[in-house]
């Protein structure tokens, strides 16, 4: 596995090395030693498989606030999604801002993203699937998300919106959304 930084301290692009011959491929999606030394999460509680129907659909921005705040590993594993994460890190040199990757099945990659962070997706084909690991199980009590659509976030999402719950359209802006500690 390759890990590389992206612009939000804490969170990374993960590329598998995939060894191949004629039958297919092979690749290790998790280690707990290569994400021990980066001092990343290594421990999963929960895995959680989401599938979007339509392209343009849109799910999030969704996170958990303390004691049960999850760092998540996300892999598409069926057509393409924007992937968006959000820094909610109270005291962070880069909170309020955002970054993205386009995970897809065909280029394998994956994004660790750090607990205090808001997630969200939008789906740039039809039949796209998620498997994301979660380092706590999912708590109702805290959780929390952000307007996909805040201007003072300013995410640029590449679609017009096909679909989006209606709990995810009445989602707070983040100038109510109280940072993550």
């Amino acid at each position: 596995m390759n890990f590389t930084p992206l612009p939000l301290t804490g969170a990374f692009r993960i590329d598998l090395e995939r060894r191949g011959d004629n039958r297919g491929s092979f690749a290790r999606m998790f280690c707990r030693e290569e994400f021990g030394r980066l001092g990343l999460n290594a421990v999963w509680s929960q895995c959680n498989v989401s599938h979007s129907v339509r392209k343009g659909t849109l799910r999030g921005l969704h996170f958990q606030r303390p004691p049960k705040a999850d760092a998540k590993l996300v892999k598409c594993m069926a057509g393409a999604v924007f992937d968006a994460i959000v820094d909610l890190r109270a005291g962070s040199d880069t909170f309020g801002r955002w970054t993205f990757q386009t995970l897809s099945a065909e280029n394998g990659e994956m994004i660790y993203i750090p607990a205090g962070f808001a997630h969200g997706f939008q789906t740039l084909t039809d039949n796209a699937e998620l498997l994301y690991f979660h380092s706590h199980s999912y708590s109702p009590e805290c959780e929390g998300g952000l307007l996909f659509s805040d201007p003072d976030i300013g995410i640029t999402w590449p679609l017009e919106v096909a679909s989006i719950s209606d709990r995810d359209r009445d989602l707070p802006p983040l100038a109510e959304v109280e940072p993550i500690s």
